[in-house]
């Protein structure tokens, strides 16, 4: 079939194949330690850091191109390979649309990001008024769920989202689709960078640990079969960056409604630090930095739990002995009781007052 001209019926809204047999149709695409960072694999920590094969991803390098540097026909060409569809410029109102991304300076990344969840439409004239249509509802919800300094409707889904696929940090009006929460202990300031990068559009320096890479954990996530998450020091705007000003009033409401995209949902959590493998060390357990520890994680539990930066010789993987063994079976056996402790705070959220008794 010509998905040129395929209906919107056959496919699902996000854009997605209906059928296992249309969905290996599209390119496998591989994104690795060394495509992404010239790091060979061997040399990566945690093994889910090191490679992703599957469909739909495209490069970072392909993310940071410039539009204009890629032109109309190589934009299509590119949109085409990646999604197998067969598009061309004789639809008048799709041409419009890439000659305006062109315009607009966009990289490949940030329309990757927007046009994909869109791409097998059948009617490519209203697409671009339906972008805008959604982009506006969604300021005025927010505008609605804050009078003043009171924020009177609390069901507000977050404001970005991490795209995986594109690499991008997108409003999360984009998709339909809800992102995967990211839970991590943060570290001390002096363990940590800024880093500048076209993941947010350079909107504001990102603090991660110095050890932490953003394109690594996009791998992970991508290997727990993620398309979207959302990571706070990506998503919600942090200190700094040419849009400053503008934090304080996106703070209002963001961050005490921070809870919804955690509640009643399966959360990653990086309990050694964001991107950073798990590793017992003496005296993680009493450290302030501890995720067990910090108070703010505990609205960040959710149903279920991702343990990730997981290794084949970490503690997950380590037997427990029994009791009267060395110091550091010692600190294993409080890390799984750490562990098992949460499903009950999940199941029973009045324990979390006796967690917080004894912070």
């Amino acid at each position: 079939m010509d998905k040129s001209t395929a209906s919107s019926s056959e496919y699902s809204r996000n854009g997605a194949y209906e059928t296992e047999d249309e969905y290996k149709l599209l390119a496998e695409i591989s994104i690795s330690s060394l495509t992404e960072l010239g790091k060979v694999e061997s040399s990566i920590i945690v093994p889910k850091q090191r490679a992703y094969i599957n469909r739909w991803v495209i490069s970072s390098s392909l993310a940071d191109t410039s539009c204009a540097t890629l032109d109309v026909r190589g934009l299509l060409n590119w949109f085409n390979i990646t999604l197998r569809t067969s598009y061309t410029l004789e639809n008048p109102s799709l041409l419009f649309l890439l000659e305006d991304c062109i315009a607009n300076n966009h990289d490949f990344g940030g329309v990757y990001s927007h046009l994909r969840p869109v791409w097998y439409t059948d009617d490519w004239h209203t697409v671009k008024d339906k972008l805008f249509s959604r982009g506006k509802e969604d300021k005025e919800a927010r505008q609605r769920a804050l009078v003043g300094n009171r924020i009177v409707r609390t069901n507000v889904p977050v404001r970005r989202i991490w795209d995986l696929y594109s690499n991008r940090v997108v409003s999360s009006w984009v998709t339909y689709r809800s992102p995967l929460p990211i839970s991590h202990a943060w570290m001390d300031e002096k363990d940590r960078v800024e880093v500048w990068t076209p993941i947010n559009g350079y909107e504001w320096p990102v603090p991660i640990p110095k050890d932490a890479n953003l394109d690594l954990i996009r791998i992970e996530m991508l290997n727990l079969g993620a398309e979207y998450v959302w990571l706070d020091v990506l998503c919600l705007r942090q200190k700094g960056g040419p849009r400053k000003h503008l934090r304080a009033e996106e703070w209002k409401l963001d961050v005490p409604t921070i809870g919804n995209v955690y509640h009643d949902n399966t959360v990653v959590c990086y309990l050694n630090g964001l991107g950073r493998p798990l590793n017992l060390t003496a005296g993680y357990l009493e450290s302030d930095r501890c995720w067990f520890r910090r108070a703010w994680t505990l609205q960040e539990i959710g149903v279920r739990r991702i343990i990730v930066g997981d290794t084949p010789d970490g503690p997950l993987h380590t037997e427990l002995i029994e009791e009267g063994s060395s110091h550091q079976e010692e600190i294993l056996t409080r890390f799984h009781t750490q562990l098992r402790s949460l499903e009950n705070i999940a199941m029973r959220s009045f324990a979390i007052f006796g967690v917080l008794a004894d912070m």
